[in-house]
């Protein structure tokens, strides 16, 4: 199986991350990758450069393409209540190729299981969220098929992040859990390096090789091909039809 696009990066912009735009895309047409998706992190973690919302909504000056790579417009929003909130207004969300919701320490720290499990089953039903990034990280006990669950029902998809294999120790039985649970439920997933430097643009080592472990199906990820990821774009932008 390969990942031909990835859909968690970050640039200069999230204010801890090292690379700009440029360099991201260099990167991305460097590892064979066929497209990435800049998900800076939305305004509510502040860094050396705060997301500002203008950096969202002036995304659209950039091209479809860079450096020959398709360049998709996105955010890995902020989570911060246990209505699923997010730190992006609607409207910002509507202009975007991809949104990520995220539990990040600094927005909602860590809760009890059930508070945990219930922000990111609530942040699933928002319907401009597309996916949950990296549900695996250990810091945040949750009910994992709950999420998987209120993921497939809601027709959105599960994140297996990369990076948290090497970051966030404790990860990979928690990612394999998560995994197995979405091959069972029919669950789908999508595959993010969450690179903060260009180097680890379409890095999916750890994650290919625990697809490898339990025969995860490429049918069930979403960025195992581009028509793929393109599909579940439209299925996405047609649930939010009235």
């Amino acid at each position: 199986m390969k990942i031909v696009i990835d859909t968690h990066t970050h640039s200069i912009a999230s204010g801890h991350a090292y690379s700009t735009v440029d360099e991201m895309a260099r990167g991305a047409r460097k590892r064979g990758m066929r497209g990435f998706v800049l998900t800076d992190h939305g305004p509510g973690i502040s860094g050396g450069i705060l997301p500002h919302p203008y950096h969202f909504g002036n995304l659209r000056i950039l091209p479809e393409r860079i450096h020959g790579v398709r360049f998709l417009k996105g955010v890995e929003a902020n989570i911060l209540d246990l209505e699923g909130s997010l730190d992006m207004a609607e409207a910002m969300l509507l202009g975007l190729d991809f949104v990520l919701a995220g539990l990040h320490e600094r927005c909602f720290p860590p809760r009890s299981r059930e508070e945990n499990t219930l922000a990111l089953v609530k942040a699933l039903a928002h319907p401009l969220v597309d996916a949950v990034s990296h549900a695996g990280n250990p810091v945040y006990p949750i009910d994992a098929r709950s999420v998987v669950l209120a993921a497939r029902d809601n027709g959105k998809a599960i994140e297996i992040n990369n990076s948290s294999f090497r970051i966030r120790p404790g990860s990979h039985e928690r990612c394999r859990e998560i995994a197995l649970l979405c091959m069972e439920t029919g669950t789908r997933v999508v595959c993010g390096s969450d690179a903060h430097f260009w180097l680890d643009v379409g890095r999916f080592d750890k994650v290919l090789e625990l697809f490898r472990e339990i025969g995860m199906p490429a049918s069930l990820v979403v960025n195992s091909s581009e028509a793929s990821f393109d599909h579940f774009l439209e299925q996405r932008k047609a649930s939010r039809r009235p």
